[in-house]
């Protein structure tokens, strides 16, 4: 079987030079597994990063690919998980329901990173209505690792969608997900088919 790639899909106004994305990447090439990882630069509009994501899983479908999935990347992962059978997701703080958070994001943003300002419309709210899975089929192809103190998402609402997956919840945190290479090792057990993870001390 051939090597897993590892895709960071990451969240609304971020961008491939997130700090987990970084995070990850870094450790992957000191293991010298650097090539093992993409981390696609998505497009504002939901249905253009989707289809960069489904391009990127597509080209890969003769191996196993791992989302991690950050906030809105974790919505995104999970039309992708339940989608492509090869695929499995590491949701980090996951966005569950972002299209009823945006509505006060509409009007004008700008990306964190890379300072692009855009609009963000109904439009968009509606691409992501499009994309919303209300059950999941496999949910033994997640592993949902959250901090209670998320200061942007309500952690709960994941803890009760993805309630038969393997499960990491530690109190306190950030949205931001606050010493996330501890579960680096984690993520690349899932990716072994194994669960191996920390206690969930507090932060």
């Amino acid at each position: 079987m051939k090597s897993p790639l590892f895709i960071y899909v990451h969240g609304f106004n971020s961008s491939p030079q997130s700090m987990k994305a970084q995070l990850f990447l870094r450790y992957m090439q000191s293991q010298g597994c650097g090539d093992q990882v993409e981390i696609p630069d998505l497009s504002h509009w939901p249905a253009e990063a989707m289809a960069q994501l489904k391009k990127l899983v597509e080209i890969n479908a003769d191996r196993p690919v791992i989302l991690l999935g950050s906030s809105l990347g974790g919505y995104y992962s999970t039309w992708l998980t339940e989608h492509y059978s090869n695929v499995s997701t590491v949701l980090i703080n996951p966005s569950v329901r972002p299209f009823e958070l945006l509505p006060q994001y509409l009007g004008r943003n700008e990306n964190l990173y890379s300072g692009e300002s855009y609009m963000l419309t109904e439009t968009h709210l509606e691409q992501l209505l499009a994309l919303h899975c209300e059950k999941v089929a496999r949910p033994e192809a997640y592993l949902l690792l959250t901090q209670t103190g998320d200061e942007t998402l309500d952690y709960r609402e994941a803890v009760e969608k993805f309630s038969e997956s393997p499960q990491f919840i530690q109190p306190g945190g950030s949205h931001g997900f606050e010493q996330f290479e501890t579960l680096i090792p984690s993520i690349l057990a899932f990716a072994q088919g194994q669960i191996k993870l920390p206690p969930a001390t507090p932060i």
